[in-house]
């Protein structure tokens, strides 16, 4: 997989002659390997700089479509000067919004081209997943949804939160995934309202919800989820609040499609959980793009007024939380469509019993 050709057909929107790919993520969108180097991409063929632990790995995945040049004495500044003089490149794309300051300075005295911000560029690209993307996300997805089903099996009262969560990770990790997508989230009792909890040695009890945020990373994708299970019988208040979230949750489904902005599918979820009396109790946005890293552009938030776009894999997670108390969230993520969504999440979304 790569999509250095993506990339060069973007340049002239952007008015470059090339475009510098430097970051872990930009690289893997580009070549297709996960390495430590750099992608000089212009019209007339692309170099990628690396280093010697990256030799095999570099001519297998990259070889075929870009060259591929291993980093020695004359270092990567020189090799990628050599490569935009070859191709009388006058202004240079870069991510600016992966890099530091003192790497930017780095460039801008070493590289002899015009720098030009064009992290906009990939990150547009990014928000569209093609099929072999798509693929992936749905493989990611059923290794985190058959997770989710062996965890309510394991879950008994007196397990710590941390427990919990390494079961998540194991679980995940030998159906085949590289990683997790991010540490997981196990928040009980009253741990749940607070929606980036950190599992730790609380104890679950009886009469109280689990909530648990997790995914994990099949062939560079992410996956993303999040289910709230009660253990044993609950009261009619929190079934409530249950019941809302998931309310919330259908309508901002419903209410998605491509060409649609980011704050009207927020506002949908919104509504429901405002006009249910609990508004002051969902302070986050309703979504954020998934993909190569677990939060990427666009967002399915208030402050986006941009129509997403067809492709875009977006997060469905609306949630209420009352301090001290407890918290709810169910997350989906749902491919955006001209004419609605393809809900790739498949665990029961009604309230489950342990």
């Amino acid at each position: 997989m790569n999509h250095l050709s993506q990339i060069a057909a973007k340049l002239p929107e952007y008015h470059l002659d090339a475009m510098l790919v430097s970051s872990a993520p930009g690289e893997f969108y580009a070549t297709g390997l996960h390495g430590e180097g750099y992608a000089v991409v212009t019209p007339g063929g692309t170099r990628y700089i690396t280093d010697s632990r990256y030799t095999e790995a570099a001519q297998e995945t990259v070889g075929p479509y870009a060259e591929v040049c291993i980093v020695g004495e004359k270092g990567y500044f020189t090799l990628i000067n050599e490569f935009l003089e070859q191709h009388n490149v006058k202004k240079l794309g870069i991510e600016d919004g992966y890099m530091s300051l003192g790497q930017y300075d780095s460039m801008k005295e070493k590289l002899k081209a015009d720098l030009c911000y064009a992290n906009g560029l990939i990150t547009s690209l990014r928000a569209t997943k093609d099929e072999e993307e798509f693929t992936r996300m749905v493989k990611a997805q059923e290794i985190t949804d058959a997770a989710f089903t062996e965890i309510c099996k394991f879950i008994q009262p007196g397990m710590t939160e941390a427990e919990i969560a390494a079961r998540l990770v194991y679980e995940m990790l030998r159906r085949g995934a590289q990683r997790v997508s991010f540490d997981p989230i196990v928040a009980s009792g009253p741990n749940g309202s607070r929606p980036h909890a950190v599992p730790g040695e609380r104890r679950v009890q009886k009469g109280e919800f689990i909530t648990m945020d997790f995914g994990c990373v099949y062939e560079g994708y992410c996956s993303d989820m999040t289910r709230t299970v009660a253990l044993g019988e609950i009261d009619d208040d929190k079934k409530k609040v249950y019941e809302t979230v998931l309310k919330a949750q259908l309508a901002g489904i419903a209410a998605s499609r491509a060409g649609v902005s980011g704050k009207d599918i927020d506002g949908a979820a919104r509504k429901v959980i405002a006009d249910a009396g609990y508004g002051r109790f969902f302070g986050h946005g309703y979504g954020h793009s998934v993909g190569i890293e677990i939060h990427e552009a666009p967002n399915a938030n208030a402050r986006n007024e941009e129509p997403m776009p067809v492709g875009a894999m977006v997060s469905a997670e609306p949630g209420i939380y009352i301090p001290g108390q407890f918290g709810v969230r169910i997350e989906d993520v749902v491919r955006m469509e001209e004419g609605g969504v393809t809900d790739i999440t498949h665990s029961p979304k009604e309230l489950i019993i342990l």
